[in-house]
């Protein structure tokens, strides 16, 4: 693999004021609400570019792309975004808290040579046509990358952690701490041995794309657009899977909008397959406790690699759903990977929602039955709650998938279904942008 080096445009705090209120989560996982507040929270945010605000009077000469693009000029004119005076690496450090304990996550930021899927670069999750279209558009109509590419790899002698932690003991280029109490820090590696243990440490390796497939082959159909050499290039996020700071959450399923749908029969249909076991409840309290023993049930099945859900259908009971045996799997997707046959979103996406609730590939698509609900501190707690006020049928709690489950899949050469991992925390856009 090959990484380089480069003059990043960062946000200068002389003329934008706070630069760390320029920066912004990547744009998928931006909400309306997000949207506004980070439109008040600086004139420079990046939300302007990433994910404009549309407008009644927009037309195919005027749009959020066109506006991006004038915000970009506008801003590197104003001196608002300055490039960096060296080529540099970057080095990327976020602290952040799960259910008690602290986590620091080590990352490095650096242009790679895009290269088209096989051993070198390998995704591990599906995408869609409608997002890749939306940021092929704004990287036109720009000709500048404001997001990261997470990538994973491996290297057990953590040579460029050692270089990260070394720098860490000089003055960040921004430090800033976000609504989710993630510490963001940021800080330029631009002594040159360093730079050269980093780019000779990657040529050897190969990378599975955790995070920005879109945005990765976005940049593969551009490069193969442009005239431009420096169009080959993506900007990048790399983190070590052997460092500890690597974390994977959990992406919940909610179903709705199914007709007929009954949660007696289908605990019926399920018990041909699973090994169902209630959790009833009748009081606020009681419900805590049954939810937490359906989540410890979850995670001793989840370290004995079984396959197990939590379900609530509402009436007064939380429910854990494991699989009697794995070879139902082996009829349902004969042509996939035992890897990919052993995931949890596997197992439900064909047994449970194809097979079962008749939810296939082309219904997931449309998105009229299945929501994906990120894990957080009160994400059970809320769906819990909306499948009581009847605004949804159900939830399936997940457990996270494992990293040796990931790299399995993806050297097999196969993608996990739609919204399988949830790396945390994300990585923001507008901390370093490369201009093509």
């Amino acid at each position: 693999m090959e990484i380089r080096p480069f003059k990043a445009y960062r946000f200068d705090a002389d003329v934008v004021g706070r630069s760390e209120d320029c920066i912004a989560p990547p744009y998928d996982v931006i909400n309306s609400e997000q949207q506004q507040e980070l439109y008040r929270k600086n004139k420079y945010n990046i939300v302007r570019i990433i994910k404009g605000k549309t407008e009644p009077a927009d037309s195919p000469q005027s749009n959020t792309y066109t506006r991006a693009a004038d915000y970009l000029n506008s801003w590197i004119n104003e001196g608002a975004l300055k490039q960096d005076a060296k080529p540099s690496i970057y080095a990327y450090v976020q602290d952040f808290e799960l259910a008690g304990a602290w986590f620091k996550r080590l990352s490095f930021v650096a242009q790679m040579k895009l290269e088209e899927f096989g051993s070198v670069v390998r995704p591990h999750e599906q995408t869609l046509l409608g997002p890749k279209q939306d940021r092929l558009e704004l990287l036109r109509t720009t000709k500048a990358r404001f997001g990261l590419v997470f990538m994973l790899y491996e290297d057990r002698r953590q040579a460029a952690e050692k270089i990260i932690e070394e720098i860490m003991h000089s003055k960040a280029l921004i430090d800033t701490t976000d609504e989710y109490h993630v510490r963001h820090r940021l800080y330029a590696v631009n002594r040159q041995e360093d730079i050269n243990a980093i780019v000779e440490m990657m040529k050897n390796k190969s990378c599975i794309i955790a995070d920005g497939h879109h945005r990765y082959e976005t940049g593969l159909i551009y490069a193969k657009q442009s005239d431009n050499p420096q169009a080959c290039y993506q900007v990048t996020a790399f983190t070590n899977t052997v460092h500890e700071g690597l974390v994977v959450l959990a992406t919940h399923r909610v179903i709705n909008n199914l007709e007929k749908f009954d949660l007696e029969v289908f605990l019926k249909q399920l018990e041909e397959y699973f090994v169902i076991e209630k959790y009833p409840f009748d009081s606020e309290e009681s419900a805590k406790k049954a939810k937490h023993k359906m989540l410890a049930k979850m995670r001793a099945a989840y370290s004995c690699d079984e396959n197990a859900f939590g379900l609530y259908g509402g009436k007064n009971a939380f429910y854990t759903v494991i699989l009697r045996e794995q070879n139902i799997m082996k009829k349902l997707a004969a042509k996939m990977s035992s890897a990919w046959r052993k995931l949890d979103v596997a197992v439900l996406s064909k047994l449970i929602f194809e097979e079962i609730l008749g939810i296939d590939e082309q219904k997931v698509a449309q998105g009229n039955h299945i929501e994906y609900v990120k894990d957080s501190g009160n994400s059970v707690k809320e769906l819990v709650k909306l499948v009581d006020g009847g605004q949804k049928q159900a939830v399936f709690f997940m457990n996270p998938p494992k990293i040796k489950q990931i790299q399995d899949v993806a050297d097999a050469g196969e993608k996990m279904p739609q919204k399988s991992t949830y790396f945390y925390p994300k990585v923001y856009s507008g901390l370093v942008i490369d201009k093509i």
